[in-house]
């Protein structure tokens, strides 16, 4: 009768993929990665409410409105044409606003994320 001797095979431990031992490396030593936070949301329930919001925004920060509030507030036309080629108004009305001495901000319309960007300046 024939006796076969049972051995174990050795056990294979998971090892981690070069790639994987790699990435831990990197990942120890890479710099922190910092997402910056979203702009501050401003008030824009009237114009009042906006200049008291810029007025409290600190310098070289930046916040936003949406684009129909700021139509509402400085553009006689409607969604679709304010601030455009022929809204001479809004923009002028916008960009005076914008200026004042209280308020000392320079704005970015950005249509595509449908907002009005404010940054607040230094004196």
């Amino acid at each position: 009768m024939l006796c076969f001797r049972h051995r174990s095979l050795p056990q294979r431990q998971p090892k981690r993929s070069v790639m994987g031992i790699w990435k831990a490396i990197k990942a120890a030593f890479a710099p922190g990665i910092s997402v910056p936070p979203d702009a501050r949301r401003l008030s824009a329930v009237d114009e009042v409410a906006l200049s008291a919001s810029l007025r409290a925004l600190p310098v070289g920060e930046r916040g936003w409105i949406t684009l129909s509030e700021a139509r509402a507030l400085f553009s006689p036309m409607n969604d679709q044409y304010a601030f455009g080629e022929m809204d001479e108004v809004g923009k002028t009305s916008l960009a005076a606003f914008a200026a004042e001495s209280d308020h000392r901000s320079a704005f970015d319309l950005m249509p595509i994320e449908g907002r009005v960007y404010f940054t607040r300046k230094a004196n």
